[in-house]
């Protein structure tokens, strides 16, 4: 399948999604004049499927962002108590405006995910992670925080195809991107591989893992 024909077939799922209302318009025109990274529709739809279906009670997100992903993932499941970490402090700032516009109970935590964990235990235990931060770190995330994740609940990972990068074979990418590739492609082997999750890695948005913790 060509680049092309693949265009078409995002651009065809997109005319099926909701429409959307203008609060979150607003902030996805925020995130564009921002440059604030949010999660791409086609993933986004996904996952929020699944949170339709798990009705999750206790969710954690890593990177927080503009509260975006947060306060859709509270409108699938309004009977969800949100908890998200975000270490930008100018961030966690843009986001409480959004959640309290929306008068939403979405826990934020200010912080470095890799050294606040065991302040957000203290609100766990989670049906479902989600990891959406420092892709170089989402091992560490997985390995830091998966132990507060309930038996038989699940873990998304965003952006696990970077751009499609990870399963090309491009020549005279700088050095960083190589090395962003190879972390997140090491990341994606050991998740496949890992004994106590089940994993699929759907080609939706940039790239989702979905991965169950074994009973």
């Amino acid at each position: 399948m060509s680049g092309s024909d693949f265009s078409n077939i995002k651009a065809y799922i997109a005319q099926f999604h909701p429409e959307e209302d203008p609060f979150f318009q607003r902030m996805e025109e925020y995130a564009r004049e921002h440059s604030v990274p949010i999660m791409e529709k086609n993933g986004l739809q996904v996952m929020l499927h699944y949170f339709r279906i798990l009705q999750p009670k206790k969710v954690l997100e890593i990177g927080t962002a503009i509260g975006y992903s947060a306060l859709k993932m509270l409108e699938a499941c309004p009977e969800s108590h949100i908890v998200t970490i975000e270490r930008d402090l100018n961030r966690v700032a843009e986001a409480n405006q959004f959640i309290m516009e929306k008068n939403q109970n979405i826990t934020i935590l200010a912080g470095d995910a890799l050294e606040i964990s065991e302040e957000a235990a203290k609100h766990g235990p989670y049906d479902i992670l989600f990891i959406d931060a420092a892709k170089g770190q989402y091992q560490k995330f997985f390995e830091l925080y998966s132990p507060y994740v309930e038996k038989g609940g699940f873990i998304f990972s965003d952006n696990v195809l970077f751009k499609g990068l990870v399963a090309s074979r491009d020549q005279g990418l700088n050095k960083r991107i190589e090395k962003m590739i190879a972390k997140i492609q090491s990341y994606n082997e050991w998740l496949h591989s890992h004994p106590s999750y089940d994993t699929i890695l759907l080609p939706v948005g940039d790239g989702l893992a979905v991965s169950r913790k074994k009973e």
